[in-house]
């Protein structure tokens, strides 16, 4: 079966798939329908707002499904008698009833080196654990999350500069990319699978509200991983004064102990220098509560009284 009569449906969501599905639809893959979740209100004005992958579909005329909740909303899949169903960040469990409906199966483009990093968030996760590599890996989808066997993988170097924003746009490059060289093989039956070692497994959950607060009993290291992991959203935080202080961008200086945990020591051209318990973290990009996102410089033109403060 070749791509352009295999009939493929694609699940996703966010930007990362909407970047895929249009590659997609650009090589002249047949995709005969979208499913993504459902729009949401966003912004401050709360303005229901089409999702990425929608936006592609409706610019290509291709039909989209929103359920609300895809386990019970699936029947309609049958009627579209899909050969393929290839997934990327869609945002639910699928359910083994839609997994047996394509005559080839359903595959899934996850964000991380599996066994690596199962779960929602292994981008973050990455990002979290000061990874030097990560990547993109082409599995089927099977009961269980993300334990499927493995067709084929896309390295993605990560740089000290990468956040979790700059992160996803390389992992976008790299699913369609891996999707390109390989799913020609995968229509054609040519693309066996390798079963993961379960002895290598590691797993990368959703990021909770209350794990975007710094904890200052960890390492500048971590604080580092965490700040990289959450920026550009939501952004991980301290208090000052009772206020919340975002902090989008951070740098790791040296091992000095000259202050008191969680104090600003320094407040110059070089940044906000954060003692930790086993050195110094320049905090670089800061949104303090209320006020608008900016560069280290700016922040200290307007909190004057910034040096010797403790954050908490």
């Amino acid at each position: 079966m070749n791509k352009k009569n295999a009939r493929i449906i694609f699940m996703g969501t966010p930007e990362i798939s909407s970047k895929v599905l249009e590659g997609l639809i650009l090589d002249d893959y047949n995709i005969v329908a979208v499913i993504a979740q459902p729009d949401r209100p966003t912004g401050r004005k709360k303005i229901l707002t089409p999702v990425p992958t929608k936006v592609v579909a409706t610019k290509y005329n291709i039909p989209v499904y929103q359920p609300e909740k895809i386990r019970k909303e699936y029947e309609f899949v049958n009627e579209l008698h899909p050969d393929l169903i290839l997934t990327l960040a869609y945002g639910q469990i699928v359910p083994q009833g839609l997994l047996d409906i394509p005559s080839l199966g359903c595959i899934n483009l996850h964000g991380s080196l599996l066994p690596k990093y199962r779960g929602a968030a292994p981008i973050q996760y990455a990002l979290l654990n000061n990874e030097k590599k990560t990547g993109m890996t082409l599995m089927k989808m099977v009961k269980e999350m993300d334990a499927g066997e493995m067709y084929a993988t896309e390295e993605v170097e990560i740089s000290e500069d990468d956040n979790s924003t700059s992160l996803f746009n390389k992992m976008g490059d790299a699913a369609l990319s891996l999707s390109l060289r390989v799913l020609p093989l995968y229509l054609e039956g040519k693309l066996p699978g390798t079963p993961q070692d379960e002895s290598l497994v590691t797993f990368a959950p959703s990021i909770k509200p209350e794990e975007e607060k710094i904890d200052l009993s960890k390492t500048k290291e971590e604080i580092f991983g965490q700040v990289r992991a959450l920026s550009d959203q939501p952004g991980a935080y301290l208090y000052l004064n009772e206020l919340k202080l975002k902090i989008y961008k951070a740098k790791i200086i040296s091992d000095e102990m000259v202050g008191e945990v969680g104090t600003i020591v320094k407040a110059d051209k070089g940044g906000l220098y954060l003692q930790t318990k086993n050195g110094l973290l320049a905090l670089l990009d800061l949104q303090k509560e209320g006020k608008n996102r900016m560069d280290y410089k700016s922040f200290i033109n307007g909190n004057q009284n910034i040096l010797g403060q403790k954050l908490k």
